[in-house]
């Protein structure tokens, strides 16, 4: 039987993987990020053969646990080598999940060149090679409010404006993901590891934005019951993905602070509210319609509580 082997350079990490054996096979960009990494362990559990697209820096913490998996290729994100994957496979769909949050001073030409002609680049190989289905994970963000809601607004108006009938294309617009083992540059899980510290203060602005903050698993889901569905749907698709229920980031924090001290008592740190201005440009709401998403059978199971709960139960001390 025929198999398909690496193109990588680096034979300890990546294997030879018999792609017949899968029913179809996804490509995922961001693959080692924290919602990359989970679409990869969930289409791996379900049977799928997954080519993860990482940088070639990139840790591979968030995939420790399914790197000796022979149905998991793993492929630097350099443009010779994508030519080259589709080329030498059949893909199905694709998951474009990686981008460039501009946390550590990128320049304008690298946040661009990650957000919009990466992923350009990545499309135009799926409409060539005839690739079903290509999901691009957006943000419910306002594109004013910095570089990286900006290049994600673009993008997706790139993608609206060339999709056609040949290929299924879902934007799926999410605004805040938290859950257990995310990067601690993250917000929920810099405020988690600050707790952790036992840090005296915790400097925080008035905390009164409007966030819908949803848990990794249901974001996930997300993208499965679209996929089940896709071919109900042509062109170009956009779902917002969130819980409908919006909480102040205070209200949120406060709770990290209530469960955090129940299950550590002796935990002494405190809430600063107003120690720090709003950045510029603060969105105070998020506007959001998950209801094309309920239509589709999907409905958001684990609320901020039970969430910060899963994480301090996952994470422990």
């Amino acid at each position: 039987m025929k198999k398909n082997i690496s193109i990588s350079s680096n034979p300890k990490i990546f294997q030879y993987s018999n792609q017949q054996n899968c029913s179809k096979t996804i490509l995922i960009t961001g693959a080692t990020g924290y919602l990359g990494s989970n679409l990869v362990k969930t289409f791996l559990n379900d049977g799928y053969f997954v080519i993860g697209i990482k940088r070639e820096t990139s840790s591979l913490i968030h995939l420790k646990d399914v790197l000796n998996n022979s149905n998991l290729l793993l492929e630097n994100s350099n443009y010779k080598n994508l030519k080259n994957i589709f080329s030498n496979n059949k893909i199905d769909i694709v998951i474009h999940t990686a981008c460039c949050y501009g946390r550590n001073n990128e320049s304008l030409s690298q946040i661009a060149q990650a957000n919009i002609l990466f992923g350009l680049y990545i499309f135009e190989l799926c409409t060539f090679f005839n690739t079903d289905t290509f999901f691009n994970t957006d943000t419910l963000l306002q594109p004013y409010l910095n570089n990286y809601s900006l290049s994600k607004k673009h993008f997706s108006q790139w993608l609206k404006q060339n999709s056609t009938n040949k290929i299924h294309v879902f934007n799926m617009k999410l605004e805040h993901i938290y859950g257990a083992n995310d990067n601690k540059s993250k917000f929920v899980s810099w405020i988690l590891s600050q707790f952790k510290q036992n840090k005296k203060e915790i400097l925080l602005t008035q905390g009164l934005q409007k966030r819908d903050f949803i848990y990794i698993d249901d974001v996930v889901n997300a993208y499965k019951t679209v996929l089940k569905q896709k071919n109900n749907f042509y062109g170009f698709n956009e779902f917002d993905v969130g819980t409908g229920k919006k909480i102040t980031v205070k209200d949120f924090v406060k709770q990290i602070q209530l469960q955090y001290k129940i299950k550590y008592p002796k935990n002494n740190t405190n809430l600063i509210f107003g120690a720090i201005p709003y950045r510029s440009g603060e969105m105070m709401d998020v506007k959001e319609d998950i209801m094309p998403l309920l239509n589709l059978g999907w409905e958001p199971k684990i609320f901020y509580k039970e969430g910060i709960k899963k994480i301090l139960e996952i994470e422990g001390k």
